[in-house]
């Protein structure tokens, strides 16, 4: 069973050194949403392939004049 968004962030701050600024919780809520709809998206197979983000970086970059 998954655990509560409450119950996970107790935890993240538990785990965190007694000196971790309200930007570190913040910033480790955060990051942990975003793994969170990574892997929803991915469950749901929302998924981009390695081909199609190597060609989508190098036309963005040419179109940025980088390449």
């Amino acid at each position: 069973m998954a655990i509560s968004n409450k119950e996970a962030a107790i935890r993240a701050i538990q785990g965190m050194p007694d000196d971790a600024s309200t930007e570190d919780i913040m910033y480790a809520m955060y990051v942990r949403a975003k793994i969170e709809e990574g892997l929803r998206d991915a469950e749901a197979g929302n998924l981009i392939d390695h081909e199609t983000v190597k060609r989508e970086i190098n036309e963005w970059l040419r179109s940025a004049g980088r390449r």
